[in-house]
């Protein structure tokens, strides 16, 4: 049974988290650890991000600079499968636009229809480091709702640049919605008719980014649903665990915050007392969104596992 399936008919609040790939050269050890103090919670799925290549530019000793590109998270792939076959545990590898060419995605979800792995959240990525606006790869997608037509298509045995084959793929996709509005958009209305448009090529759910006002959330689900978007819709949390999170994460993600958060994060002399705060603000988060009726809860872990089992312990 596919996630987005246990989404729609689940009776009672269901919660996820989602976790990085190792660095290169790290052990998947780390992930492990993030991973056991949770599955004993009956995690519906887990997440894997998916990180696109970056440029490197290497001095050399005439003066001059050569071009490589790494990958910082490699992997992603085969650390999904690891964890499905080790925990049984549904998994949901990330497929982006941003570092891909439509080639080259068509060539990761053959590997994870291979591997049965049908779940997957589809995103457009970030822009690359130093480059102000997202500019797709050469033969790419721009829009995250080309992927999910991308995805549609293999599902009817159309492939990239093919005619309709006899192997159809049996992907089950999400994607992501913004309460606060993607950084992108010009309004949110516009943000909204985008969401849209996703679902109405296949996405069959939607993850919010992280939120910490959950009357950003319950607008936000008011708003889809005024205007035909019947999916459901999970809340991605962050629990807050630096002393500069309250600093970055507005900057970063385009998010407000509330004021009684920010007065109880400004008091807090280290990162233990940060991580406290976080633990309390997410439970009484996760209570109200649990007693409205939300499908399931999706913590965004950073790796960070101790705090989360902390709050499920309360509202799970």
């Amino acid at each position: 049974m596919s996630v987005a399936q246990i989404l729609r008919d689940t009776p009672k609040t269901l919660f996820s988290f989602e976790l990085l790939p190792p660095l290169k050269g790290r052990s998947i050890e780390d992930i492990y650890r993030a991973i056991d103090p949770l599955i004993e919670f009956n995690p519906l799925n887990i997440n894997i991000t998916y990180h696109c290549p970056e440029t490197v530019y290497e001095a050399l000793p005439d003066g001059s600079f050569s071009k490589r590109i790494v990958r910082k998270r490699p992997g992603s792939v085969a650390l999904a499968a690891a964890i499905k076959f080790k925990y049984k545990v549904n998994v949901i590898p990330h497929v982006l636009c941003a570092g891909f060419t439509k080639d080259q995605i068509e060539d990761m979800l053959i590997d994870l229809n291979f591997l049965e792995m049908n779940d997957i959240l589809l995103l457009r990525g970030d822009a690359p480091k130093g480059q102000r606006y997202f500019i797709p790869e050469p033969g790419g997608h721009a829009h995250t709702v080309d992927l999910v037509k991308q995805v549609m298509a293999m599902n009817q045995g159309v492939y990239f640049g093919k005619a309709t084959t006899s192997v159809q793929t049996h992907f089950s996709a999400g994607v992501a919605g913004y309460p606060e509005k993607h950084a992108e958009a010009p309004n949110m209305t516009a943000d909204l008719e985008h969401l849209k448009e996703k679902v109405d090529a296949g996405a069959e759910y939607i993850i919010t980014q992280l939120f910490f006002d959950n009357s950003k959330y319950f607008s936000f689900v008011e708003q889809c649903r005024a205007i035909g978007i019947t999916v459901p819709i999970v809340a991605g949390l962050k629990p807050l665990t630096l002393l500069t999170d309250y600093l970055q994460l507005p900057q970063v993600f385009h998010i407000d915050m509330p004021q009684d958060l920010i007065s109880a994060l400004k008091s807090c002399k280290t990162n233990a007392d940060v991580k406290q705060v976080g633990i309390e603000w997410s439970v009484e988060q996760s209570k109200e969104l649990i007693k409205s009726g939300v499908p399931a809860l999706h913590y965004y872990t950073l790796g960070v596992s101790d705090n989360v089992k902390k709050i499920l312990e309360t509202v799970f």
